[in-house]
């Protein structure tokens, strides 16, 4: 009876013992199956991605650098005569026309000089009247035996010497005529007015201390000096920039807005730079509203030809690590594949691409965190609206790291 109690009250804590035991042997066999299911289970789904499909462009082999401007001519305004500095004929900074009175030297003494100069020749051109009179006399006389042949020479000579007389009198009245019209100081050429230099009261002298006044610069047109690279020339073909054909010249403003109108090369030097190795450059760029002012530093865009059969991948494409650039292309068996390239300039928001690609290679543009090589992709063709004319007004506007290997 005390048994059976027994058995009666442990009931429960048997079943429960029973229970756990069929769960874990359920499991065991449950792990078991999955282990040998694993064979068969189904493969991660294919990664989907946006793909162009690439062909071969023409491109523009361009260069953004850095210049500076200056005025086409840049003349400094210097007193030729010394004195007193009268008055001052012009406001500081303004446009100034070619000709135009800057400064008034007082012409006192040098009125002065030219009435001397004046009455000297007067007194020379008179010498020389009385000369030619007595030479005159002398002809006749010594042709009827009257005088002798030297005293005829000398009445010659005489009138030779009154008649170089007379011309270096006349020479010190067009001297003395000159300093009289520098003491008006004008000014050389049109352009852009400096400060000036010296105040009125002020003694100017004629040396190269005391005689500068002003300076002009003129700015339209207005020049810009900039270099390219020997790293950058290599890109053009030759070497060296065409001759036969003026390079494309355009300029951003230092905040960034274009500057209207396009340049044109008028230098280009002969020889690299040996300590820089960069060639000089300038350009021309009318400006007639003055838009630009000597000194400021702007952005060059130079296009200096065309590269041809060359590929466009947009930037966030191109991936690079420590061996170079790479970028992902479809397969024919729809799987996503590495393939190294040889990356060129930037062409407004794409890369150049030299080499690595072949014309019809779908090149995966978009969710490249998630493609691997040999995943299976799903691609989608994306289509392309910039052609090969909005990649030249691209490349016009876009900076970019010209420069790469």
């Amino acid at each position: 009876m005390t048994a059976l109690r027994y058995l009666t009250i442990n009931r429960r804590p048997l079943a429960q013992a029973r229970f756990m035991l069929l769960l874990l042997a359920s499991l065991a066999a449950g792990c078991g199956e999955n282990a040998s299911e694993s064979p068969s289970a189904p493969r991660p789904s294919a990664v989907p991605v946006k793909v162009i499909q690439v062909a071969p462009q023409s491109v523009p082999i361009a260069f953004d650098v850095v210049g500076q401007t200056e005025g086409a001519k840049q003349v400094e305004v210097r007193a030729r005569v010394a004195g007193i500095l009268q008055k001052r004929l012009y406001h500081e900074g303004d446009a100034v026309r070619a000709g135009a009175p800057l400064f008034q030297i007082d012409r006192a003494p040098f009125e002065v000089a030219l009435a001397q100069a004046s009455g000297a020749l007067a007194q020379e051109r008179a010498k020389l009247a009385q000369a030619k009179r007595d030479e005159a006399r002398f002809r006749e006389l010594v042709a009827d035996k009257a005088v002798s042949q030297k005293e005829y020479d000398d009445a010659l000579s005489q009138k030779e010497l009154e008649e170089a007389s007379v011309q270096q009198a006349t020479a010190k009245v067009d001297e003395a005529k000159l300093n009289l019209s520098y003491t008006l100081v004008s000014a050389p050429v049109a352009g852009i007015s400096g400060r000036a230099g010296r105040s009125e009261g002020s003694l100017i002298s004629t040396d190269a201390a005391g005689s500068l006044l002003t300076t002009i610069n003129q700015v339209d047109p207005i020049w810009v000096r900039f270099s390219l690279a020997e790293s950058d020339l290599a890109k053009v073909p030759g070497g060296r920039l065409p001759r036969d054909t003026a390079p494309a010249v355009q300029l951003s403003m230092p905040d960034g807005s274009p500057f209207a109108g396009k340049g044109r090369l008028n230098f280009a030097a002969t020889e690299i730079d040996t300590r820089l190795g960069t060639q000089q450059l300038r350009a021309e760029f009318d400006n007639p509203h003055q838009d630009l002012m000597p000194g400021q530093f702007v952005r060059v865009h130079l296009t200096a030809g065309r590269r041809d059969n060359v590929f466009l991948v947009p930037q966030s494409a191109v991936m690079q690590t420590e061996k170079g650039y790479f970028v992902f292309v479809v397969d024919a068996a729809g799987k996503a594949a590495e393939r190294s390239v040889q990356a060129g300039a930037w062409v407004g928001s794409d890369w150049t691409i030299l080499s690595g690609l072949k014309a019809g290679d779908r090149v995966i543009i978009d969710n490249l965190l998630k493609v691997r090589p040999g995943a299976a992709v799903t691609a989608t063709l994306q289509s392309r609206t910039d052609g090969p004319a909005q990649d030249d007004r691209a490349a016009a506007n876009t900076p970019g790291p010209y420069g790469k290997p």
